[in-house]
């Protein structure tokens, strides 16, 4: 044991005695380099050869050393300061680089932020986001500032056109004699000779009935059966062309259809919509809109306002804001930056149902008189028929006497109610009181216009009420469906309300 020990210590003591030898070296190297008596004793031993050269050898010597040393200092110290310099560098590098993306995090927050303002100023004064990315810094610190003054010109250049046109205006004489049958049975002749369109006077009666029970009318249906050609026809037909609006996927909101002010032209951009009622404020025409392709975008966000406020009792809250302030110089007919509507026009939208359309919401339908034409009509000869002179007021004279001479039966309201509960019973639907409130309207217009009344009832039950099957789940409600028939059956009659059961029984086949 004592041999193994012996062997370890002498195998690590060659090691470790190495690295002694070299610190000390190092050491004794630094001290014998400063070692002084050993340089004077050096010159002493020499000094008796070469006497006092040996002193002057020394000294130079010495002086080289120095600087030798001095040199090799200032080489260090230079190392160091670079090496120094360039760790700072990299550490000022990495610190910048730091705060560079932290500027650009920055820059990016804030250039969010104001595209979020940009968009409020957008919904707020209906600016054009195309013309946002063309805006310069100037324009864009007057928009935030919301500067706007009065330049002294019209900022309605259309509309201060038709204060000047119809300043003089004087009214045609109208044909204030005309009866509601006669006025369906002339329109669907008009139609026929005058413009080679074929109507089934059924769909005549009923288009022209819902003009007493709402100012939103839908015509549905498959392309191509004539729904466009209906409400232009009309507007030819009271001798007043109806204004078509086309909708586009991108319509959002009001702006579409009344326009916007422009912030920096300081001028407002009208629609053809905006022009055609200001002008209905200065006659009283019958003016029709069409909404064509009115499902291509959403009702509900473009067309909302205009559904709240003809949903007002009385004409006097029909108002909408076109700008927040006046100016002197603004149009007649615009009051504190509002305009009424006007209360001779009515808005006909056209829909088709397939993929490329959104869906019509029961808010909307609910406050329209939708009509189906699925059907092309058959065409007939008719002789040559001029179109009408009739005023609003005398079209709402014989749709209003209508109601009055021909107001539903208390029977068929009692089973109206009775068929209301039914349908809340087992399919947890309602008719509501909007539903009501127009099948009272809608009915005696349609009875006056020609129709029955349980026709009339059976068209609004049909695409009022039991349109709104459609939401729920067929295939739970399908035996259901016929225990509505059968009371729909026992409470009219089996010959009557044809409609509303083909309707009921189609949506079965759906399952």
């Amino acid at each position: 044991m004592d041999t193994v020990f012996k062997f370890l210590f002498e195998f690590l003591g060659q090691f470790f005695g190495s690295l002694w030898s070299i610190i000390t070296g190092l050491f004794g190297g630094v001290g014998n380099a400063f070692d002084f008596s050993a340089y004077v004793n050096i010159i002493n031993a020499y000094t008796t050869e070469l006497g006092g050269l040996a002193w002057v050898i020394a000294i130079i010597a010495i002086v080289l050393l120095v600087a030798v040393l001095a040199l090799c200092v200032w080489l260090i110290v230079v190392a160091v300061k670079k090496f120094i310099r360039s760790h700072r560098r990299r550490k000022d590098t990495d610190s910048l680089v730091k705060e560079v993306q932290a500027l650009n995090k920055e820059v990016m927050r804030l250039n969010l932020e104001k595209d979020k303002i940009l968009s409020m100023k957008v919904s707020q004064i209906g600016l054009n986001p195309n013309e946002i990315s063309e805006l310069t810094g100037e324009e864009i610190e007057s928009l935030n500032n919301g500067e706007e003054e009065d330049t002294g010109e019209s900022r309605f250049y259309k509309l201060t056109e038709i204060d000047q046109l119809w300043a003089d205006y004087v009214p045609p004489v109208y044909d204030n004699d005309i009866t509601l049958p006669e006025f369906c049975e002339r329109f669907r002749l008009f139609a026929c000779s005058q413009l080679g369109l074929y109507y089934d006077i059924k769909l005549i009666r009923l288009f022209v009935a819902s003009f007493a029970s709402t100012r939103l009318i839908i015509l549905q249906g498959i392309s191509g059966t004539g729904k466009t050609s209906l409400a232009y026809a009309f507007g030819k037909f009271v001798n007043n062309p109806s204004i078509v609006a086309s909708v586009q996927p991108s319509w959002r909101d009001r702006t579409e259809l009344f326009g916007y002010f422009n912030e920096f032209t300081k001028k407002f951009n009208e629609t053809e919509l905006l022009r055609a009622m200001y002008e209905a404020s200065y006659n009283d025409n019958i003016y029709a809109v069409i909404l064509d392709e009115m499902n291509i975008a959403r009702v509900e966000y473009y067309f909302a306002e205009m559904l709240s406020i003809l949903e007002m009792p009385s004409r006097d809250e029909w108002v909408v804001d076109i700008i927040p302030n006046s100016w002197p110089s603004d149009p007649k007919h615009i009051v504190n930056g509002q305009l009424r509507i006007p209360p001779n026009m009515w808005y006909i939208g056209t829909a088709n149902n397939d993929d490329s359309t959104f869906a019509i919401t029961d808010k909307v339908y609910d406050r329209a008189m939708p009509i189906n034409i699925d059907t092309k009509g058959v065409p007939f000869d008719a002789p040559l028929t001029d179109p009408v002179y009739i005023s609003y007021k005398h079209f709402e004279y014989i749709l209003n006497a209508a109601k009055v001479q021909f107001v539903v039966s208390e029977e068929n309201i009692k089973k109206i109610t009775l068929l209301d509960d039914y349908v809340i019973e087992h399919f947890r639907i309602a008719f509501g009181n909007r539903i009501v409130k127009q099948l009272r309207d809608f009915v005696p217009a349609y009875v006056g216009t020609g129709g029955t009344e349980l026709d009339g009832l059976d068209y609004v039950l049909a695409r009022k009420v039991f349109r709104k099957f459609e939401s729920l789940n067929i295939s739970y409600i399908r035996d259901e469906i016929d225990g509505l028939c059968a009371y729909i059956d026992e409470l009219f009659g089996e010959e009557n309300m044809n409609e509303s059961k083909d309707y009921l029984r189609m949506l079965k086949k759906l399952v």
